[in-house]
């Protein structure tokens, strides 16, 4: 049984609402957000990443940032830029990007099925991203990114959301990326009340994005509860801000891999070792980079050349879901195998980048800083799910979502 209840929403003025919403703080750099806010007094990369706010070369995980964060927060609110809806609502979240469109539930899930392993998980945290996100929620006294969750087939809950969606929203515009962003909430306790029921219907949800968030957001809420000695349990503490999408609305990218040598092996003996051990070897003759078309294949670029590699059978067979995806048998096989690449989180001799880039971007960095990279064909939401259900994690860069959400829409006050 999942528990996701409605709640009391701090959201942007509609008139603002463009200049406020704001990319997840983890997908830029520091001097990254500042270019980005020069021109915008109201974005909410001021709450997010507040050392913006102030001079170049502060550390931006001193006490000084978070009080600054929370500082901003209130002035939003007091200047109006930010109101506080008075009844608690379930919201609605649709994102449409070069035509793709997925649209979830927002609403606040329990730290309780987080800490009993009824929200999944898929990935490692790191405790220094962690530490950051957890003085930061603790400091602002408020979730200010929501946590991407993902649930398994429920016709109430799809028929909940289609039905939700048909009139007019609260939120409707297009982000400079592109992306369409719509919001819409409840407008009665019976609706409320059926999507709180529908939810008690789930067995489980998986976390898609934001694992940290998710792990800090509930370390703040036990934290908390062992603070305050009249605790209930129906405190706002005890729930995170989540957008929560059904799985068979969304798309995974492709992770790809970059690589700064070769381990000491020639361009010819590395393929050889390959094919030797790895999979069949074929290089692509048509223009363009080669993007693998289904699972158990990827793609090399190595001088200027793209290759097909197909996974011998041998390699892909295992007992363990983790173990058959893509990315665990290149890692074992290729990237430990091979090239003496161990720990792709701390070894310099591997990038990663995003399918959002593109393949030619992959391209771009052999010709700048790289020797060679890999083009991954995408995880499936179906190997996420059966990994998390195993109670495994996927190695790392293992999927990459699209569109990110954005922080600022709506903020859950603890």
């Amino acid at each position: 049984m999942i528990t996701v209840k409605p709640f009391y929403a701090l959201r942007p003025n509609s008139s603002l609402v463009e200049k406020c919403a704001a990319l997840p703080y983890d997908v830029m750099s520091s001097s990254e957000a500042r270019e980005v806010v020069k021109d915008n007094p109201y974005s909410f990369l001021r709450i997010d990443r507040a050392e913006i706010n102030l001079e170049q070369g502060v550390d931006i995980y001193s006490e000084r940032v978070y009080n600054t964060a929370r500082d901003t927060l209130k002035q939003f609110e007091s200047d109006g830029i930010y109101i506080n809806d008075s009844v608690k609502r379930y919201y609605f979240y649709r994102q449409i990007m070069n035509g793709h469109a997925q649209t979830g539930i927002v609403g606040c899930a329990s730290i309780d099925d987080y800490l009993e392993n009824r929200i999944k998980k898929h990935e490692f945290t790191r405790e220094d991203k962690e530490i950051d996100r957890i003085k930061h929620v603790d400091t602002v006294s408020a979730h200010t990114g929501p946590i991407f969750l993902t649930y398994k087939d429920n016709t109430v809950l799809d028929n909940l959301i289609l039905s939700q969606t048909e009139k007019a929203p609260l939120y409707d515009f297009v982000a400079e990326d592109g992306v369409r962003h719509t919001v819409w909430t409840t407008d009665n306790e019976f609706i409320d009340a059926q999507i709180e029921s529908a939810f008690k219907t789930l067995d489980a949800l998986y976390i898609a994005d934001g694992h940290h968030r998710c792990a800090s957001a509930v370390k703040v809420g036990v934290k908390r509860r062992q603070e305050n000695k009249s605790h209930t349990g129906n405190e706002e503490y005890n729930y995170f801000l989540s957008v929560i999408f059904p799985s068979k609305s969304l798309a995974i990218l492709d992770y790809n891999r970059l690589l700064r040598d070769l381990n000491g092996y020639s361009s010819k003996d590395f393929l050889k070792a390959i094919s030797e051990k790895i999979g069949t070897v074929t290089e692509y003759k048509c223009d363009g980079p080669y993007k693998p078309t289904r699972k158990h294949e990827v793609g090399l670029y190595l001088d200027n050349k793209w290759y097909c590699v197909e996974f011998y059978d041998k390699i892909c067979q295992a007992d363990k879901a983790v173990d058959r995806l893509d990315c665990a048998i290149l890692q074992k096989h290729l990237l430990s195998g091979i090239l003496g690449i161990d720990d792709p989180r701390t070894d310099k001799r591997i990038d990663f980048a995003g399918g959002i880039r593109g393949l030619k971007y992959l391209e771009e960095r052999c010709e700048k800083d790289v020797v060679m990279a890999i083009s991954m064909y995408p995880t499936s939401l179906e190997d996420l799910m059966a990994v998390a259900d195993s109670g495994d994690v996927m190695p790392p860069k293992s999927t990459w979502f699209e569109p990110k959400l954005r922080s600022g829409l709506l903020i859950h006050k603890i």
